[in-house]
This record gives structure tokens, sequence and C-alpha cells, in this order.
């Protein structure tokens, strides 16, 4: 490693940092003049505004983010004021290669992406939930978390339907549940009401019937209580938005995973979040390699040109993203193709600005 290789480095992630501070007091104020009516309406401690909601869930939130907008930023900003400093110049002249130039920008990108593919994985889940939670309590504690017509495949031969399923109180209405046999009802258990015993990881059937089929025959069974074990949870039937969010890689498996027998709808979000988790981070690469490309060339407008274009290409990826995702969310587009998308664009782009790049 060469001391222009150091040089690079250190221009490179001491401008990420910064611009993420930068970003992050912008972030926090306008993010508390939207909600101090909120904050005040429900009278949300400041401890647990401040230290709770913003430096344990609402900044790591925004950061995962627009990380790829502090990385286009960043890479424009310093390497667009070398250029204009004719330092470019000088490098590539004294017989240095533009792709060897590219070797230590692709190391730091390389340290982004696996900051922010951890940071996924491991990290966002766990901070999100501790924004999801405060947000329900100080922000928007009235907001409709309670499904309705809930039909749910527990296994090959069991169907289930709730009414209405209250999350709060842990309490479904209009229950039913069906067994068959190939295309032979066997069984249907019916109740007004079901609710979880978390103590005893059990549901409780209140005014219930019990219909078993055997052929010509039926037995019918009622009564005011009893207990069932069912292959469901409370957490199943919670709606609020960006619930999956909040879930672990594994608590994500999972759900896809059942999602798969039940097919209550959700599948396509499910995947959307595993895929836009392991795939995203690669943006790193793709928009370092062009933020080099656009700013490595001295230019009549300096740097202001070269940030004013980076600016914009970033807000493009992040609309493309945002657009992709409400296509398979409610388009039904295959959530890969969605995640997909705009990487694929900006990975062409980024070869054809890399051709173009000054040699």
């Amino acid at each position: 490693m060469k001391i222009i290789d150091l040089y690079i480095i250190k221009k490179y992630l001491s401008t990420f940092v910064f611009t993420v501070a930068i970003f992050c007091v912008v972030i926090v104020i306008f993010d508390i003049s939207e909600k101090i009516d909120d904050f005040n309406k429900y009278n949300a401690p400041m401890h647990r505004v401040f230290f709770e909601y913003y430096a344990l869930g609402s900044l790591p939130f925004f950061i995962n983010m627009l990380t790829p907008l502090f990385n286009f930023i960043a890479v424009i900003f310093f390497t667009s004021k070398m250029a204009d400093q004719t330092e470019i110049v000088p490098i590539l002249s004294g017989g240095m290669s533009f792709n060897r130039l590219l070797r230590p920008y692709i190391l730091c990108a390389g340290l982004i992406f696996a900051l922010t593919l951890v940071s996924n994985v491991f990290i966002i889940p766990y901070t999100n939930k501790v924004k999801v939670d405060f947000e329900n309590i100080f922000v928007k504690p009235n907001k409709e978390t309670s499904p309705t017509s809930t039909h749910m495949q527990v296994d090959s031969n069991t169907y289930v339907y709730m009414g209405s399923f209250d999350i709060k109180s842990r309490t479904g209405y209009n229950f039913s549940l069906e067994k068959f046999d190939g295309d032979k009802m066997i069984a249907k258990l019916m109740a007004e009401r079901i609710t979880w015993d978390s103590v005893a990881s059990k549901w409780s059937l209140h005014t219930y019937s019990n219909r078993e089929i055997d052929g010509l025959k039926e037995k019918m069974e009622t009564g005011d209580k009893r207990d069932t074990t069912l292959d469901m949870r409370p957490q199943d039937f919670e709606v609020y938005e960006n619930v999956f969010t909040t879930m672990s890689q594994k608590e994500l498996e999972i759900r896809i995973d059942k999602e798969e027998i039940r097919g209550t709808g959700r599948m396509n979000e499910l995947l959307l979040e595993k895929y836009k988790r392991l795939i995203n981070p690669f943006s790193a690469f793709i928009l370092t390699i062009i933020g080099v490309s656009l700013s490595s060339k001295k230019v009549r407008g300096g740097i202001g040109l070269s940030l004013g274009l980076g600016i914009s290409l970033s807000c493009i990826y992040i609309v493309l993203e945002r657009f992709s995702s409400m296509f398979s969310i409610k388009g039904g587009l295959d959530p890969l193709i969605s995640v997909l998308i705009p990487n694929v664009i900006f990975i062409i782009l980024s070869f054809y600005l890399l051709k173009k790049a000054p040699k």
C-alpha cells in the first residue's frame, strides 16, 4: 500500500464520518420539529426522546437507510476537491492507472459494505424495534394494529379463520378451525372468542363448538372454555407499519417458512425485507465507482457541479429503491427483481462512467 492509498483512505473515511455526523444533526432537528406536538401531547419524557428514540432508534434507522447517499456524497466531495486542486492529474500522469487508483476506494467501500451488512442482519432489527415501540406509545398510540378477516393455513390439513384480532389484549373473535383429510372436512372447531395464555403458551377458546365428521356419523361438542395448542402466536397477527423490519434474521426466516404454508398474503413483504438486508449493502461498491468516475475530472463548475450531480443521482437511487419496493408490495412484482432493479441500473451506469473516466 502506497502513501497515496493511505491518503485517499483517510480522506474517504473522514469525509464519510463527517457527512454522517452533519446529516444526523439535520435529521434530528427536522424530525423533532415534525414530532414535537406528538411528544407534548402524549407526555414523552425528554430523556427517552433523545436517548431511546433518537440515539437507539431513529438515528440508526436513518443512517442505515441513507448510507448510499452519505457514501456517494463523501466520495464525490473529496474526489472532486482533489481534482479541483489538480491532485488527480499528477497521480495518473505518474504512471498509476485509473483502475489502480480505484483500489483504496474499493477497500473503503468494502469496509462500509461489511458494516452495513452486519448492521442490517444483527443490529438494525433491534434498533427498529426500539423505534417502533416508542412510536406506538408516544407518537401514534391510537393507530390501527388489529387485523380483520384473517385466513391462515396452520399445516397441510388445517385452516384457521379469525374475524378480528386485538393485538393489545391478544384476543381474537369469530374464530374457526377446519381440518381436512384430502378434500373432505373431518372436523370444524368454532369459538366466539379466543385468547392467548402467555404463561401456558396455549390458546383458550370461549363459548366454543366442536364438530367431528366420520362419514355419515357426526359428533358435536359445546362448552364455555377449552384450551388448545396451535402452531400460531399473537405476533403472527401483527400488522403495524414496518413490522418485519423489527424481526431478527432468524425470526424473519422462520416467518418466511411459516408463510409458505399459511399463505396470509404477506410473503412479498417478508422476502423484500430479506433481500434488501442482503443485497442493498452492495450499493457501497456501485456508488463509489460512479462517484469516482464522475468527480475525478476537473470541471469549470468546481466541486459544486459534481456535488450537485452526485446528490441528484443518489436521490434517484433512493427513489428507485422505494418505487420498486412499492411495486413489489402493491403490484406483485417479484421481491428479488424489485431489489435488483435500482442496483442493476446503477451497475450499468457505473460501467459506462468508468469507461468515460479520465485515464
